[in-house]
């Protein structure tokens, strides 16, 4: 039988015809689509500004999301696998919040990485890479710096993550993904505390300088440091955490 459908072709072959179909699209399955779903949504709760833990219900969400419950414990169980929920016998599955020892440690772990990072950037990168890192600030207004504090912490976050990329290394860019989206959670309960904002501006505007000028040593002492500071705010102020 003819068929106008472009995507469906007959092919000749021993015995007869055999239907060829074109691939699909989208071939990520329900558990791919569910877990992108939830992880957002987890990253969207600000744990660390909130009281109590967050309890997650598998047949609600099964619901809201319009599928079947295997392919939410499926995205669930993955989740757990990189530490962003946990599953309790008889109780149910909570939104992990780190101990404020357990985000120093994530964070002195990305210090690390992002400190390496810098330094392959002085080796590896162009010089218009390393300029597209000033667009991401409006440092000067009137003669002094400025941002809005909702607008600045998302550049902030992309600031690092470009660090990392930049680096050109997939392995490092892999092993630092799952660390930062756990950051970027204690980053936004951070960034406002103790004129924080106007220290980080400066220190990025620092790296950028030593970037430029391919200060290898300079700069991944710098990134290095910079990240390291948000270890000891943690130690010194989120007593929240415990």
């Amino acid at each position: 039988m003819a068929t106008n459908d472009p995507s469906i072709r007959s092919r000749p072959a021993e015995g007869g015809e055999r239907v060829s179909i074109a691939p699909l699209e989208d071939t990520s399955t329900f558990a791919d689509r569910a877990y992108t779903a939830l992880k957002d949504v987890i990253l969207s709760l600000d744990v660390y500004d909130r009281p109590g833990e967050v309890r997650l219900d598998e047949r609600q969400l099964a619901q809201d999301l319009g599928i079947s419950r295997t392919p939410v414990r499926e995205a669930m169980a993955q989740l757990e696998r990189e530490g962003f929920v946990r599953s309790v016998p008889r109780r149910g599955i909570y939104v992990v919040r780190k101990s404020k020892q357990e985000v120093i440690e994530l964070i002195t772990a990305w210090a690390a990485l992002e400190g390496m990072a810098a330094r392959l950037i002085t080796e590896n990168a162009t010089d218009e890479e390393i300029a597209e890192l000033r667009k991401m600030f409006a440092t000067f207004e009137n003669g002094q710096l400025h941002a809005k504090l909702d607008e600045y912490s998302e550049v902030n976050i992309e600031f690092h993550q470009t660090i990392i990329r930049m680096s050109r290394n997939r392995v490092l860019v892999d092993l630092a993904a799952n660390l930062f989206t756990h950051m970027r959670m204690i980053r936004r309960k951070t960034i406002g505390e103790d004129d924080r904002v106007t220290r980080s501006i400066h220190d990025h505007m620092n790296i950028i300088q030593a970037l430029e000028a391919r200060d290898t040593e300079r700069a991944e002492d710098l990134v290095r440091n910079h990240a390291l500071g948000l270890a000891v705010h943690v130690a010194r102020h989120a007593d929240h955490l415990d």
